[in-house]
């Protein structure tokens, strides 16, 4: 009888540290909700898609954070447009007015708001799209214009800034693109990072550098991820079909919940 008594108190004992230690952690570690404003072309936006409005990756990435522990409710504004560069979204012009506007409309106003921002592809176009070639010191003052405004304008905002994908080498639709373009696409992922650490002591813990696996994972695997083109060389990729969209979402959806949880 006395071991069968231990034998419940025991029980009983383990049964109530978990509970403690349960309510404990939530008590230390509540839900978070966030508001996302995606920021970019027209990956973003979801082109060559069915469904953009159900497939594009910031769907994807949204749906997939409301999965996670730790992650309340998730609201995003898809501010993907297609042909655009850091140039179109400078905080002088039309689309960047409307990415405050997006902001400023989520209706959970003591949500974390965010701003995931993909931009590049258009930028180093050599031709076609507005300000094309953008150097690498014009993209990174670009993206700095930016961020300044955004936080200046959204005060405790966070701004993380995702390494646009690969592109075939050969890409040349309404803008060329071609291996030139490519290799400007590359030097601009340095940018990102010197961008990010400049604002370690002016802005701490407020700009990140988001993903940066999604470049050599589509590079590895565009035959299936990518959609097939007919450009003025020939069938290219740029464009992620809905299986590619999908990957391009989880990659953003790891960035985003790596920095928002550490927040």
């Amino acid at each position: 009888m006395i071991k069968f008594w231990g034998t419940v108190c025991r029980i009983l004992f383990v049964a109530t540290l978990t509970v403690f230690l349960g309510n404990h952690l939530s008590a230390q570690s509540p839900k978070k909700d966030i508001n996302i404003v995606f920021i970019g072309n027209s990956i973003t936006s979801g082109a060559q898609l069915t469904y953009p409005e159900a497939e594009a990756p910031p769907v994807i990435a949204s749906q997939y954070l409301m999965r996670k522990d730790r992650i309340g409710r998730v609201s995003f504004a898809n501010q993907g447009h297609s042909g655009y560069t850091t140039v179109d979204f400078l905080p002088t012009g039309k689309p960047f007015a409307l990415v405050e506007t997006a902001a400023k409309s989520f209706a959970n106003k003591e949500a974390l708001l965010v701003f995931s921002i993909d931009l590049g592809t258009n930028d180093s176009a050599i031709s076609g799209t507005n300000g094309a070639p953008v150097s690498t010191e014009h993209y990174r003052e670009n993206l700095q214009s930016i961020a300044d405004r955004l936080l200046t304008d959204f005060p405790g905002c966070l701004i993380i800034i995702e390494r646009p994908i690969w592109y075939s080498p050969n890409t040349y639709n309404g803008a060329k693109y071609m291996a030139e373009g490519l290799k400007r696409l590359q030097s601009y992922f340095p940018q990102i990072s010197h961008l990010v650490h400049g604002y370690t002591a002016s802005n701490p813990k407020q700009v990140f550098v988001g993903d940066t696996r999604a470049f050599g994972y589509f590079k590895a695997h565009y035959l299936t991820l990518l959609t097939p083109e007919q450009g003025h060389q020939g069938t290219f990729y740029l464009h992620p079909n809905k299986k590619g969209a999908a990957a391009l979402g989880n990659f953003w959806r790891k960035a985003i919940y790596r920095i928002v949880k550490s927040s």
